[in-house]
């Protein structure tokens, strides 16, 4: 097809091969008598048609077969995840390698319908639907395409955690790293300790905008998931062939867990009883303590997470890992005869110990640990992968040793940095990462040898919301960046200075017809609307050019 064409049809992220039908009767219609078959393995792609397409449509999309109908089937020489579509006259097919490949086809024929097939209802009765006559084949780049939410700092409502599987879905997303934990707060019921969401998952106040500003929400905030809640938001993103990534952050960003249970904490240095949960932003100084019972604690935190985290859907566990000052460690007559009883040389080695006993106690239970790249620093575990954040160096080290990495730099795609420079941008965060700043972004640096790039696992864009209070801030800051990057996650891509943005932004148009049809604070193109605005409140704007690290 013509570029024209292309754009015309508005697909995000843009497939690898959309061919013309030849000439015919023009655009393939739906209507009343439109009938859904689903072959062997395909039920559950029929049943989510039905759910979303069909109660946009208004269209009962009965079961049977025939060239007025959608044939959903399973084809094993496509990979798991490639999908076709064919629209050529005849009953519509949707095709895939496996059930997820299928799901990522239907989005796409989602998309082909027009923006209005993202409603939750038909907003006109009698409308006719029509598809165009295209032949779509398809496939990702990457296997990992994340995006990881922090409702640590700010918790946000299971409904709200369920829209995000939907929207990660409708970008071809597949993995959700749900960060549960931090100094702000304890999120995922855990029974046998009862106070780390009876005391831990509440502050009494919260830093309004970067922690240098001399406001206050003087409201209590907080928020847990139980544990039923956590199994219908792991069954819901399964349905949607979405993976979840549970994180437990040890030993840092502690201090939450800290103040629930005093005896994880450093002790001999500090009355831990003290501390309640953290009610500012930055680097917390109280960090666990380097015990054994603090390992045993949570082992049973862990044993839990395991269970509502099925190993099928959640390969992967995530611990964490960053931003551990060593200050009580130092200070610490226990820290430092543990040094001295494991035979290590420092405090670095000590954070080491730490990460590879749960590296092995997670293998152990048929699981991969997976941590912030400064799980490197005293010597990576060996079953380990890693979450490069710092820039690409801790992903390009640990590639090159082996260690299967995921590529999500915060110079590139973390969301909470600001969209662009302007004085309405609300609180402003780090470096300006424009839209097209994210559509030029490339997980797999240059250089990088053909075996490290093997385990290059794929990317993920990261959300951390200290200053995202409502649903509405989160999306105006994911927003539209995340369709940039779940093209680039997808989409095979040229080079970043030969990518054709003004295409994308092109094809963007109808892209944001769909964000709207799915109720999505976006921030528009122009700049934000005044309600998106933050005047007055304190942000913490870096300039220039964000570092290559």
């Amino acid at each position: 097809m013509t570029s024209e064409d292309t754009t015309a049809l508005g697909l995000i992220p843009a497939p690898r091969k959309v061919s013309r039908v030849p000439p015919g009767p023009g655009p393939h219609p739906l209507d009343e008598e439109t009938v859904l078959s689903a072959g062997p393995g395909a039920e559950g792609v029929a049943r989510w048609l039905r759910a979303t397409v069909g109660a946009a449509t208004g269209l009962p999309l009965r079961e049977g077969t025939g060239d007025n109908g959608i044939a959903l089937s399973l084809d094993e020489a496509l990979a798991p995840e490639a999908y076709r579509v064919v629209v050529d006259g005849r009953a519509i097919r949707v095709e895939g390698g496996g059930a997820a490949g299928l799901f990522w086809g239907a989005q796409t024929f989602r998309q082909l319908l027009g923006p209005d097939a993202f409603r939750r209802a038909p907003i006109a009765q009698g409308r006719t639907w029509e598809v165009p006559m295209v032949v779509i084949e398809d496939e990702p780049r990457f296997p990992w395409r994340g995006l990881m939410l922090d409702v640590a700092r700010h918790f946000m409502p299971k409904d709200d955690v369920l829209r995000y599987l939907d929207l990660l879905a409708a970008h071809k997303l597949n993995v959700f790293h749900f960060h549960l934990t931090d100094d702000q707060g304890w999120r995922i019921e855990i029974k046998r300790y009862p106070r780390l969401t009876e005391t831990g998952a509440w502050r009494s106040r919260t830093k309004y905008g970067h922690r240098a500003s001399e406001l206050w929400d003087e409201t209590p905030h907080g928020g847990y998931y139980t544990q039923d809640d956590i199994r219908e938001i792991v069954a819901y993103a399964a349905e949607r062939h979405i993976r979840v990534v549970p994180e437990i952050d040890v030993p840092g960003h502690s201090q939450a867990a800290i103040s629930a249970y005093p005896e994880l904490g450093n002790t001999d240095v500090i009355d831990t009883t003290t501390l309640s949960v953290w009610d500012t932003w930055g680097i917390n100084p109280n960090v666990l303590a380097p015990t054994d019972n603090t390992l045993r604690f949570f082992e049973g935190v862990l044993e839990e997470v395991l269970e509502l985290f099925p190993a099928e859907t959640s390969p992967f566990v995530h611990i964490g890992g960053d931003e551990c000052p060593k200050d009580q460690w130092q200070q610490s007559l226990t820290a430092k005869n543990q040094i001295v009883d494991l035979g290590l040389k420092d405090e670095d080695e000590l954070q080491s110990w730490f990460i590879r006993h749960f590296d092995t106690w997670l293998t152990e239970r048929g699981r991969r640990l997976i941590g912030w790249d400064e799980i490197l620093e005293g010597g990576l575990p060996p079953n380990a992968a890693v979450s490069s954040w710092r820039g690409y160096g801790g992903g390009i080290a640990a590639a090159e040793a082996g260690h299967d990495v995921v590529m999500c730099p915060e110079q590139q795609v973390y969301l909470d940095h600001r969209q662009d420079g302007g004085p309405d941008e609300p609180m402003p965060i780090g470096f300006i990462r424009t839209l097209e700043d994210v559509y030029r972004f490339e997980p797999v640096p240059p250089g990088l040898s053909e075996e490290a790039t093997r385990h290059i696992l794929g990317t993920q864009a990261n959300v951390w919301t200290e200053v995202m209070q409502t649903r509405a801030r989160v999306d105006y800051q994911v927003f539209p960046r995340l369709a940039a990057f779940s093209e680039v996650a997808w989409s095979a891509l040229p080079a970043p200075d030969e990518r054709d943005f003004a295409a994308f932004d092109a094809r963007m148009a109808a892209h944001y017809a769909r964000l709207d049809a799915l109720g999505v604070d976006y921030r528009p193109p122009a700049g934000p609307l005044p309600w998106q605005r933050r005047p007055g409140v304190l942000g913490r704007p870096l300039e220039g050019p964000p570092p290559v690290v």
